[in-house]
């Protein structure tokens, strides 16, 4: 349990929290929603120590572990390995481990007083416990399966944390919080890094979590999934709404309505009760009871109403300017940044006016690439991009917010973005589409907020209204409120669209078609994200298709001049030819898991006999242990390689029926 009894905390003379108090309940999974800037990070501040309020108390039990993933790492620890960064997941473990060490080294030595020795070897039974307990002997296999399931190849294990992108740094990051198991996880918008598939699978991994679980996440599709209870932080308090984030949208509304209601009732009594006062006070008869009525009017209680949470902004996308029937397309496109490893291959495609795209897969296989190829801003090795008849392309790339001038103000960034000699007069109907009014539009760009910048770039795009929008990742740094306008702007749009987004909801409700990303060629799935989770399911692809986008021998989009009927038995001949070799490695990767199972049942019991404080030979009792120890190693060793064959396995398997 963690209760917060009368919080206040400000920076800079302005609260932040102001006299707060909640109680998170052992167990529960709370999403933790607000405006940016509300606290919401402040609050996971506090419960970890790192920010110490100005008054009030926060109760958290003894003992209890807290994991939270930290939107920085240390920069010591990116010298370390990837895997053995994520694997020393739990900061009290190496004290333990090297304390048992030092007890075991004693023990062997022999030690005279037996007083100490019963002392020595109580204690070594204790930290033994607490060490399995803690999962020393597991961490190691799931920092790799972690890994592994955010889209780290095995090949990169091995890296130096330093070599990986600040994205991918906070992947592991991730990784390692996950796998720490502790008593509470905080997790603070840990979806930001993160492609569909990694999402899909963080999911799946929360669900099964059994502590208590605090999620700050602008991600709808998290919450949805994840949250029982929602705390909505803003305007310096925190509420508890005990539902999840569709349970708190509709309470909230109705909160508000009610109180509207009782603030126009209070007013309307107001001012009644203050006419009457001003007409009375001034007649002699009628001063007491003016006097009396001004007592009351002071003792009324005012109704204030929550902040509102809507988008300050608005996001209004001019009509499209009336194009041919197909907006763009790829001839036998082949690209990659080196020849002798392509992206794409042969790939053909055809996208028509007025279609909603989401391209979707893993990090580093291709998504902004694909975009850019669209957009003319990559050249193909081979093959082309033909762009349709008067269509006309407008193109939101993730760096363009970090390239902004600082010293460049609102309107000068829109109005460089004109085509030449295009007049300025319309200029500030697109500003104020985008949110950008009065004083706002003098704004320099260093001190817009993200999701500001986000605005910009659309409001650049649209000063030349394009009918083909190519979007990667719009939602970035925008908040709930402002990726729901972005969201309703997009699916009333009736020109063309083409994005990349790691939000789920975002794509669900704009996307009309996803084509997912594979090693050398995409696939496309003709209806929305439900209709492609359901088809890739139904092709052995997974929940996310993150099995057939993560490893090579994936179905190509390309076509073959085989007919149907040969393609057919081809397929049939290559099934068979590969169902041995599949029934095989299912049963050495089973029996591998028996005999893991058998060592581990072994290391239990002589753990057990360690931690009894019966007399026996406690350095064959060790080196015993110490055999099971190298076993159980080098048969994970053996499982991970047979793991691996039978994966490459299925995927050729996948890649025969959709040949």
């Amino acid at each position: 349990m963690i209760d917060f009894q009368n919080i206040s905390k400000s920076y800079f003379g302005k609260y932040i929290l102001k006299d707060v108090s909640f109680r998170v309940n052992s167990g529960e999974r709370v999403g933790v929603v607000g405006p940016n800037g509300a606290g919401k990070s402040t609050i996971f501040g506090i419960i970890t120590g790192e920010v110490v309020p100005d008054s009030g108390t926060v109760a958290i039990p003894r003992d209890h572990r807290l994991g939270i993933m930290r939107q920085r790492i240390d920069p010591a620890e990116l010298e370390r390995s990837l895997l053995d960064f994520t694997a020393d997941a739990i900061p009290e473990l190496p004290g333990y481990i090297a304390e048992l060490k030092d007890l075991e080294t004693a023990l062997e030595r022999g030690l005279d007083d037996d007083q100490a020795l019963d002392r020595a070897l109580k204690r070594h039974g204790v930290l033994q416990t607490m060490v399995e307990h803690l999962g020393v002997y597991r961490l190691d296999l799931e920092a790799k399966q972690a890994l592994s399931n955010l889209g780290f190849p095995v090949s990169s294990f091995d890296r130096p944390l330093r070599e990986f992108s600040g994205g991918w740094q906070m992947r592991a990051a991730l990784a390692r919080v996950l796998i720490s198991h502790p008593d509470t996880l905080l997790l603070d918008e840990p979806s930001n890094y993160l492609d569909v598939p990694a999402i899909e699978w963080l999911c799946r991994f929360l669900a099964g979590f059994p502590g208590t679980l605090m999620l700050i996440s602008h991600d709808r599709f998290l919450l949805r999934k994840l949250a029982a209870v929602t705390l909505e932080v803003n305007g310096g308090t925190v509420i508890r709404y005990p539902g999840d984030y569709d349970y708190y949208r509709r309470e909230r509304d109705s909160r508000q309505h009610a109180l509207e209601a009782a603030k126009r009732n209070s007013d309307r009594k107001r001012e009644q009760m203050e006419r009457v006062i001003e007409r009375f006070r001034a007649k002699s008869t009628k001063a007491a009871q003016a006097r009396s009525w001004q007592k009351k009017l002071e003792a009324m209680e005012v109704v204030e109403l929550q902040e509102t949470l809507d988008y300050r902004g608005v996001i209004r996308f001019p009509a499209p300017p009336p194009g041919g029937t197909e907006a763009i397309r790829m001839e036998r496109l082949s690209f990659g940044y080196t020849p002798d490893r392509l992206l794409f291959k042969d790939l053909d495609l055809t996208i028509d006016s007025g279609d909603k795209v989401a391209v979707i897969g893993y990090n580093g296989r291709g998504k902004t690439t694909f975009l850019k190829l669209l957009a003319g801003r990559l050249q193909p090795l081979a093959g082309r991009v033909v762009v349709g008849h008067r269509t006309v392309i407008g193109y939101q790339a993730q760096e363009f917010s970090e390239l902004l001038s600082d010293e460049m103000s609102v309107y000068d960034a829109v109005r460089e973005a004109l085509p030449p000699g295009a007049s300025v007069s319309g200029l500030c109907n697109v500003l104020g589409s985008f949110g950008f009014s009065g004083d706002a539009v003098s704004k320099p760009c260093g001190v817009l907020s993200g999701g500001e910048r986000i605005r910009l770039q659309l409001a650049r795009i649209f000063v030349n209204p394009p009918n083909l929008l190519i979007l990667d990742e719009p939602t970035t740094h925008l908040d709930l409120a402002a990726r729901e306008l972005l969201q309703r702007a997009i699916a009333g749009y009736s020109g063309t669209v083409c994005l990349v987004s790691h939000d789920i909801e975002f794509v669900r409700n704009t996307a009309t078609s996803i084509l997912a990303v594979e090693d050398g060629g995409l696939r496309r799935y003709w209806g929305n994200y439900d209709y492609y989770l359901e088809k890739s399911a139904q092709l052995g692809m997974g929940s996310a298709a993150a099995d057939a986008m993560a490893s090579p021998g994936a179905c190509d989009s390309s076509g073959g001049a085989e007919t149907a009927r040969e393609r057919r038995r081809a397929r049939a001949r290559a099934r068979q030819a590969l169902a041995g070799d599949l029934k095989r490695a299912r049963e050495r990767l089973e029996a591998l898991e028996e005999r893991l199972d058998a060592d581990s049942e072994k290391r239990k019991i002589l753990l057990t006999k360690l931690a009894s404080g019966m007399k026996l030979n406690f350095a064959a009792v060790n080196r015993e242990l110490a055999d099971v120890e190298k076993a159980i190693a080098a048969t994970e060793t053996e499982w991970e390689e047979a793991a691996a064959e039978l994966e490459a396995l299925r995927l050729e398997n996948d890649r025969i029926h959709c040949d």
